[in-house]
């Protein structure tokens, strides 16, 4: 008969009674021994990691010296603006001297060709205002739809100090994140069901104050203007960018574009360095509106509840794993799909404290982001909690509201948890 594992042990360290749990990390709270026993990711290219430890260090400034007033007041951003709208400037002039050189140079050849490639460089790069671009597995809710939903979603609208959004896509997801489309700029919510399941409804609260705070503070990247800059930006190094394996005649074409291929990048980097700590600043301010609509103690619980978003994921695709791996009939397919949700809220709601303590010890040692655009979460979580006037909920749904709110999405918890088990690649 195989002996029990035993519910404890000593530190080999210090020698202080550890608890054992299969399910996760042995580790000394005492001495901090095996706390943590992986390795960071390593960011993707030289670039992101320059971001990282600059928003990092912008993080850490602004937790210093405390974060007041709003995010576009911020000189940073005035100077991306005026930045990028210099960029759309260049685009406009492109448009100009195309219909200028088209116009002029008719019945040549050279002229034609030259007005044409101008026309069609600014057509490509000017300014996008977006459209609700949808998979067919991801729900588009109205207010229609779920007009409870959108009730919440108004309710904290108003404590944060502005509107609710104009459509909520339903995701697979451990995230949430908002943004804006059309001419009208059309205001959208993406809520992530591997996120949303896993919370209470004051941390849902919370959630949804964080989100529809980046509209109130005004956050600069959230701005077409800005972000339109940088999409052009992004298309002018992808066109400048030296052919590989070039012949003669394109060897010489990459050294003639390596000036303004380097100047175009060096606007770039700036572009994003000016807007870095702004979105730093806006984090900050959004997690305050978080703290305004949920209550403080909400919003230190959703900060506790995005270190373990890697492990939703990974629940995610162990459940995708599991089905496919089983047996290949739909029979099977469809009994996992159905519970998907209440699964993953069952083993998320399963992480012991002691879990969290380990994680918010791994996120101060390694600096945590949720990504480069995000002060270190561990810094998140002490400013909220070490607020001197801690904040009550400002709204508070009741039991009905929620069962109202869970009705609505049956429909798309359905349709995401089909794609979930059937392709979900995380």
């Amino acid at each position: 008969m195989e002996s029990e594992r035993p519910a404890a042990k000593p530190c080999p360290d210090c020698g202080q009674s550890v608890p054992v749990d299969p399910r996760f990390v042995t580790w000394c709270a005492a001495c901090g021994w095996n706390v943590d026993p992986g390795a960071p990711e390593a960011p993707e290219g030289r670039l992101e990691a320059v971001r990282r430890r600059l928003a990092r260090r912008h993080g850490e400034q602004l937790f210093a010296e405390g974060v007041d007033g709003r995010a576009h007041k911020d000189a940073s951003s005035i100077l991306a603006r005026a930045l990028a709208l210099l960029v759309h400037a260049v685009t406009l002039c492109l448009a100009v001297v195309g219909a200028v050189v088209l116009v002029s140079g008719v019945g040549t050849f050279s002229g034609w060709a030259l007005g044409l490639l101008l026309l069609g460089t600014a057509f490509v790069l000017r300014p996008r205002f977006g459209s609700l671009s949808t998979t067919v597995e991801e729900p588009v809710l109205r207010r229609a739809d779920a007009p409870h939903l959108f009730g919440l979603i108004d309710e904290v609208a108003a404590v944060v100090g502005t509107r609710g959004v104009d459509a909520v896509v339903i995701e697979a997801g451990a995230n949430a994140s908002v943004s804006t489309y059309g001419i009208r700029q059309h205001r959208v919510l993406r809520l992530g069901l591997g996120l949303w399941e896993v919370l209470t409804p004051r941390q849902r609260v919370a959630l949804l104050g964080h989100e529809l705070g980046h509209y109130a503070n005004g956050d600069t990247r959230h701005g077409a203007i800005v972000h339109n800059a940088l999409r052009s930006l992004s298309l002018w190094v992808y066109f400048l960018s030296p052919t590989p394996d070039p012949t003669m005649a394109e060897r010489f074409a990459n050294y003639l574009m390596a000036v303004p291929r380097w100047v175009v990048y060096g606007v770039l980097v700036l572009l994003d360095q000016l807007t870095l700590r702004a979105a730093q600043r806006a984090e900050y301010l959004a997690d305050e509106a978080a703290a305004r609509a949920a209550s403080t103690d909400a919003a230190v619980e959703l900060m506790d509840k995005l270190l373990v978003a890697g492990s939703v994921s990974l629940e995610l695709r162990r459940e995708s794993v599991a089905a496919q791996t089983k047996s290949r009939g739909a029979a099977s397919r469809d009994e996992a799909e159905r519970g998907l949700w209440d699964r993953l809220a069952e083993r998320i709601g399963a992480v012991p404290e002691r879990e969290y303590e380990r994680l918010r010890r791994v996120a101060a040692l390694r600096g945590h982001a949720v990504d480069s655009t995000h002060p270190p979460t561990q810094l998140r979580r002490r400013r909220l909690a070490e607020a001197a006037a801690p904040h009550p909920a400002a709204v508070r749904p009741t039991e009905d509201a929620t069962a109202a709110i869970d009705a609505e999405l049956a429909g798309p918890r359905s349709r995401v948890a089909r794609r979930v088990i059937r392709d979900y690649a995380g």
